[in-house]
């Protein structure tokens, strides 16, 4: 079942990049098998990374949520947040794969290192913030308002280039490992509350605080920075034009090393407090391992697949549409692009179901699935506009959007506020940060009035803003449903 949810998520964009490399974007004949065999290692490694999500990581949230909430000790508890929050970020796919671009694409000037570092000290303190928050019962409309009103402020000093990647962090960081994670750590932190009452709100609204920190960290990063003039340059396929298999041997040493590096840290938390605090019985804990191992391998194949293969397609898509004459037919890929992938994101179909059942079927899953899908794919579409129109920047969308995100908060249903800020997370999955991000970055270098570091991300951030537009949007068609029942009943 999770084979076939992980290949329907692939399947549209090999059938969309088929389609095109028919038509309108032919493509080398090797790039094209490479893109093949590292979508096959996609599937594969996330289908397996998942499962290892599922039987080992997430039930080491949950074993830690309990362990936390039994301690009844808030200073653990938020130490325990900071330690928890820093590894997971650091194991996030998505957000390494956005740190390995921004070091390819900057020579080395942003390092892969220092992303992944700074980005996972900001979601490690502002997900012990989001415990305090659970635990004080502070609403999360105010704290999200605070926390905007000092990025936006922060982005005022910021440069154009910083300001896409940090944005951008913070929809990767907020993908297929962190979001369960930090959802069954909540479950254990929500029960520390001082009334004792554990609230479904509860449930939402972590996530978004969370990865708020990722935004900080890479604006105090340009703040402080010695520089702020980059050089982007995107190089796409192997030395060795001629070979198909080459690629994917040259990546294995980087990429292993890269899979224990992200992994290793978890496996010994959860070693540590078996020993301290789980004592699980022996089945238990092999079952746990086995899900680490799973993971571990899971993700070196999805890493190997998507850099020797996966993205070079999504790059040179965008390279060739930029130049085509007729600047339509980009524009329109882009937002198919945005729209597939939504419909066949495995995450955003949870949520769907997730939604409709705490709206008590008012609101049908196809009816937020469709309007979400829209949504992203006219945020991708978007992005391309920003390209091809150099006037166009990037806070010029974000600015108005976040404020009118923050306006809505207050009209629509709180838990629809906590939903909606989660789902901007849940909507930039492992897809969209690799293959559509490939094919933004080719677009930008390869179109004659687009500054790569500038134009070349920011998509990720579009397509987390459209998506807590689009569930605050159905917040408040949801209230205004209910309102509407309560008033026919009473005329009954």
């Amino acid at each position: 079942m999770l084979h076939q949810q992980v290949f329907f998520s692939v399947l549209p964009i090999v059938i969309l990049v088929l389609f095109l490399n028919f038509t309108i974007s032919p493509m080398d004949p090797v790039y094209l098998l490479r893109f093949l065999i590292g979508s096959s290692f996609v599937i594969l490694g996330l289908t397996l990374f998942l499962l290892g999500v599922d039987i080992g990581i997430t039930p080491l949230g949950d074993l830690t949520g309990s362990s936390l909430a039994k301690s009844n000790r808030l200073w653990i508890v938020l130490i325990a947040g900071i330690i928890l929050g820093f590894f997971i970020s650091i194991a996030e796919p998505g957000l390494m794969v956005l740190a390995n671009q921004v070091d390819l694409v900057t020579t080395g000037q942003i390092s892969r290192i220092s992303i992944l570092v700074l980005v996972s000290i900001g979601l490690a303190i502002m997900l012990s913030l989001g415990f305090l928050r659970i635990f004080y019962n502070i609403p999360l409309y105010k704290i999200l308002i605070v926390i905007y009103i000092i990025i936006f402020g922060l982005a005022i000093f910021s440069s154009r280039e910083m300001l896409a990647i940090a944005f951008d962090a913070s929809g990767s960081t907020s993908g297929i490992l962190a979001v369960p994670f930090i959802l069954s750590l909540s479950v254990g932190i929500s029960k520390l509350k001082k009334d004792s009452r554990a609230s479904e709100k509860d449930s939402f609204g972590l996530v978004a605080i969370s990865c708020t920190g990722a935004i900080l960290s890479i604006l105090f990063l340009n703040l402080f920075a010695k520089t702020n003039e980059f050089s982007g340059v995107l190089e796409i396929g192997s030395s060795d034009a001629n070979s198909i298999f080459n690629p994917f041997f040259v990546v294995i040493p980087k990429f292993f090393q890269e899979s224990i590096f992200a992994i290793l840290p978890l496996l010994i938390i959860l070693l540590v407090l078996q020993k301290i605090s789980f004592r699980l019985k022996r089945r238990e804990l092999r079952k746990l391992l086995t899900g680490f191992l799973f993971a571990f391998i899971g993700l070196f194949v999805f890493l190997m697949g998507v850099n020797a293969g996966f993205m070079d397609v999504g790059i040179s898509i965008g390279k060739n549409l930029s130049l085509l004459e007729n600047k339509a037919y980009i524009i329109i890929v882009a937002f198919v692009l945005g729209f597939v992938t939504m419909v066949a994101e495995p995450a955003v179909s949870v949520l769907t179901y997730q939604i409709e059942e705490v709206t008590s079927g008012y609101i049908k899953r196809m009816v937020i699935l469709i309007p979400l899908a829209t949504g992203v794919g006219f945020a991708v579409a978007l992005s391309i506009v920003r390209i091809l129109i150099p006037e166009v920047q990037l806070w010029h969308y974000l600015l108005p959007g976040y404020i009118l995100c923050l306006l809505l908060m207050f009209f629509v249903p709180k838990l629809f506020v906590g939903i909606a800020f989660d789902a901007g997370g849940v909507a930039t999955g492992p897809i969209t940060a690799t293959f559509i991000l490939a094919f933004t970055q080719g677009a930008a270098h390869a179109y004659e009035k687009a500054d790569l570091m500038v134009d070349g991300f920011g998509m990720i951030a579009m397509v987390a803003m459209s998506s807590i537009l689009t569930l605050e949007t159905l917040g408040l068609l949801f209230a205004f449903k209910s309102k509407t029942k309560g008033t026919e009943n009473r005329n009954d």
